[in-house]
Formats: C-alpha cells, sequence, structure tokens
C-alpha cells in the first residue's frame, strides 16, 4: 500500500534554516554567539518564562537543574516508571535515589494519585514528564510539592507547546527542561533549553555550562567546577529557523494525529487519551497493543509494510542498570510502565508527512 519507506522520524530543515547554519559557519563565531540568545529569548517569550538558557542536549539541562538545586547524596527524587531513561540517569549522576512511581495507562503520564505515597522525609523533588508530548497533570504535581515542601523539574523534551488550562508546560515548576533532539518538533541536532523564573538559579545555570566561568569586572573568574555544557551558534540558527514554524508545525501534527484517531479501528489497539484541559503536541504517536499481540512481531510486520515503527519509551527499573541496583519487582509495582514498554509501539508522525500517508498507515495498522 505504501510505494516507500515510512520512517518514524525525519526532520524537517529547509534551505532557509542551511542557509542560517552555513552564515554562521561563514561567520566564524561558532560557539554561544547571538543566535544563542536569539533562541533563548524565542523560549522566554513563546512559553511565558523569564529565563531560558540554551544548553548542549535536553540531559545536560536535567542535570543542571538538579545541581543548582541542591540535590545530592541522601536525597530522593521520584520519577515516572516510564520514560526515556535519561529522566532517572541525571539523579543518578548527582549521587541521589530514583524513587520510581507508575503511570496512567491512558496517557502514559506520571499517575499523580500515587506520587504522595512515595515521599519520604528525605525526598526532594519530583521529575514529572510531559511524555511523547502530552502535558501531564501538572497542576495536581505542583500542589503535592507545595503541600510538601518539594522542588519540581518538568521534564518538558518532548512536549514544546503542550499546555495545561492554557499555560505552557516548563513554566509550572522551579525549572523546565526541554530536548532539541531530531525526533523534537524543532531541532538543532543536540541542544537543550532550560527554563525558570528564578533569576539565581537563571545565573548559576550559565554559569555551570560554561566551566564554571562568571565575568567580574570585565574579567573571568571560575567561581565554580562547571562544565562545558554551551550550546553552539550553529545549532542554535538552525533551531531558531525552524522556530519560526513552531504553531504551524503542533497545528499539522494535530491534523495527522486526528487522522490516525478517525482511521484506527482496530480492536486489538488501543489509542492514546487527551484529558479535558490539556493538549498534546504528538512528539510520538504512541499506541498499546493487547495480549494477543507480541511487541516484536507487530514491529516487524509493520517494518515489512514499510513503516518505520518502535517501542515508545523505557520502563526504566526494568533496565539492567537499575534492575541491578535498586532490585525491584517491576512487573509487580509498575504493571502500567511495563505494559506502556512492552506492549507500546509508536508509529510515524511528523511535518514531512501527508494526510494520505498516515491514512494508508492506519490501514495497515487495522490488518494486524
Amino acid at each position: 500500500m505504501l510505494s516507500n519507506f515510512v520512517p518514524l522520524a525525519s526532520p524537517d530543515i529547509n534551505e532557509t534554516d542551511i542557509n542560517r547554519v552555513v552564515d554562521v559557519l561563514k561567520s566564524g563565531m561558532l560557539v554561544q554567539g547571538e543566535n544563542v540568545g536569539l533562541l533563548e529569548n524565542f523560549f522566554s517569550d513563546y512559553l511565558g518564562a523569564e529565563h531560558a538558557s540554551a544548553l548542549s542536549n535536553g540531559t545536560s539541562t536535567l542535570h543542571l537543574a538538579l545541581i543548582t538545586l541542591g540535590i545530592g547524596p541522601g536525597d530522593e527524587v521520584i520519577v515516572p516508571a516510564f520514560s526515556y531513561v535519561a529522566t532517572a540517569n541525571v539523579v543518578e549522576l548527582v549521587g541521589a535515589k530514583c524513587i520510581f512511581v507508575d503511570i496512567d495507562e491512558n496517557t502514559f503520564n506520571i499517575d499523580v494519585n500515587k506520587i504522595k505515597e512515595a515521599i519520604t522525609p528525605n525526598t526532594k523533588a519530583i521529575i514529572p514528564v510531559h511524555e511523547f508530548g502530552l502535558a501531564c497533570d501538572i497542576e495536581s504535581v505542583m500542589n503535592i510539592a507545595k503541600e510538601h515542601n518539594l522542588y519540581v523539574v518538568e521534564d518538558a523534551a518532548c512536549a514544546l507547546g503542550a499546555t495545561q488550562n492554557n499555560k505552557k508546560v516548563g513554566t509550572f515548576g522551579d525549572f523546565g527542561s526541554f530536548s532539541l533532539h531530531p525526533r523534537k518538533s524543532i531541532t538543532s541536532g543536540e541542544g537543550g533549553i532550560l527554563t525558570t523564573n528564578n533569576a539565581d538559579y537563571s545565573a548559576k545555570i550559565r554559569i555551570l555550562r560554561n566551566h564554571g566561568i562568571e565575568m567580574q569586572d570585565g574579567k573571568m573568574e571560575f567561581v565554580e567546577a562547571g562544565y562545558n555544557y554551551r550550546m553552539t551558534d550553529f545549532q542554535a540558527a538552525l533551531a531558531h529557523s525552524q522556530i519560526q514554524r513552531l504553531d504551524h508545525i503542533l497545528t499539522l501534527k494535530q491534523t495527522l494525529a486526528d487522522v490516525y484517531l478517525s482511521e484506527i479501528k482496530n480492536p486489538k489497539i488501543t489509542l492514546p487519551v487527551v484529558p479535558e484541559g490539556r493538549n498534546h503536541t504528538w512528539q510520538t504517536f504512541h499506541v498499546l497493543i493487547d495480549d494477543s499481540l507480541k511487541q516484536s512481531e507487530v514491529l516487524e510486520f509493520l517494518r515489512n509494510n514499510k513503516i518505520g515503527a518502535n517501542y515508545g519509551a523505557q520502563c526504566i527499573p526494568a533496565m539492567k542498570y537499575y534492575a541491578d541496583k535498586y532490585k525491584l519487582d517491576y512487573k509487580e509495582k509498575f504493571p502500567n510502565a511495563y505494559r506502556a514498554y512492552s506492549k507500546g509501539v509508536a508509529v510515524p508522525l511528523y511535518e514531512k508527512l501527508t494526510e494520505d500517508t498516515v491514512y494508508k498507515i492506519s490501514q495497515i495498522l487495522n490488518t494486524i
């Protein structure tokens, strides 16, 4: 039915984007220059955040957020059991302990009804993930955090433009972390943006990303043992050029998602749910297959039918490092996360696709 293979993802980079990058390369000013500032300003204005810092990727953003909040050995951080593993890795990198919480199977986001039971005297923060581009119930997360005096670092890697009750994610918590990986709506190849409304936090992030340098009286002072987490200016130019099309991209993705939602009618496939008061930015269109089907066989079937597909994210406690360290009965403790990992299928959804192609993919899914 499909004449050509449809990859799971493909970034939409046009000639204008390429020319912006070439201009930077010709200028010779390659690291953290004018375009980094333009990109940071766009994020601040678009999201309504006071401060935005461009970093090397969406893992370094989370890492520096935890460092800035002073989280380290002896502390516990609540993370969803289903996410890309980097969400938990940064907790390990600062020497803290991951406390996993199961997800809501309908939304693939953290189950807010299970957060309170995971809180202990050692809990310092929550990292809620807006999984696949859907805002989690971040308002409830914030209420819990306020009640228990906890920090909140929003992992909005996939969710630029997502909202709850018309407020954009990444602006609720102490920090909002965004990724510019090629599978995201906007890409710089690798890159990340960290937002905050706290001026002191923002100042520290900018010091930490640049080797611990603070300018004092026109001179460099190394005031922290910092990192090289800077974004190059040609990466920023690529992202800043694309981001002018962001609203169009998100609208088109919603149109394509609507085709899937209306045309997939296979009773063996469960479609994603978007709760009232929230919107989905569709970084991934992620479905669940029922127990009569094997994930590996479904993925092979789709690839044989020229459809790029994969599982969506990890049940983190089931990954070898976390299974060996924490020794949790993840199938029993996190059944929804494990099911999303073992029965989830991500299918193509990005702005270079046509409605006709998505319709054809839907019909193939209906034959499984």
